[in-house]
């Protein structure tokens, strides 16, 4: 009798678990220039999330997301920008100075969002459940720095947490956008 007290109890708190879960979709964001932007109109693509910056030693990297966007954005895949002023204050511009940035150096036309905090007491909804095992039923984890990206599956689940220092055209990731 026990036993199956404690097999009914984990399964019905893997069901609140469950019930807790929330997908990206649930989500609307502000975009660069200011306009409101539903991630529901994502369903079906795969994501990938950026916190960037633009004063930032891993900042060669929008070379490579946009060049990643290029290939893959006829593949229901899109990469999305959220510039942050979260580590040793690399990115202090406006969103209008972050999205001339993009455009003159790297020729960024993936879309970017406004400026937001990834982490702290301020932290975007958005970013709670990117790091939030109990909203997006995957892992706990943490921002540790600028170019940290989140990928998200065509069902709008989070799948990976890739550290900063993973490139955006890692053999990982285009494994992951190829399958």
């Amino acid at each position: 009798m026990r036993k199956i007290f404690i097999l009914m109890a984990m399964v019905l708190g893997n069901l609140v678990i469950a019930q807790n879960e929330q997908v990206i979709y649930d989500y609307q964001v502000e975009d660069i220039s200011g306009k409101e932007f539903d991630l529901s109109s994502l369903k079906g693509k795969k994501v990938m999330i950026v916190n960037t910056a633009s004063k930032c030693g891993f900042t060669p990297q929008y070379a490579s997301l946009q060049k990643l966007y290029e290939q893959y954005k006829f593949d229901d895949f899109v990469i999305i920008g959220f510039p942050s002023n979260d580590f040793g204050n690399q990115e202090p511009g406006s969103n209008e100075e972050i999205e001339e940035f993009c455009q003159q150096n790297y020729g960024v036309d993936f879309p970017m969002m406004s400026k937001i905090t990834v982490k702290g007491k301020d932290m975007h909804p958005l970013y709670k459940f990117l790091t939030q095992k109990k909203k997006n039923g995957f892992k706990d984890s943490e921002v540790k720095w600028n170019f940290q990206k989140y990928l998200i599956d065509e069902n709008g689940k989070l799948v990976a947490v890739l550290e900063s220092n993973k490139l955006p055209n890692d053999p990982e990731v285009i494994n992951w956008i190829s399958e």
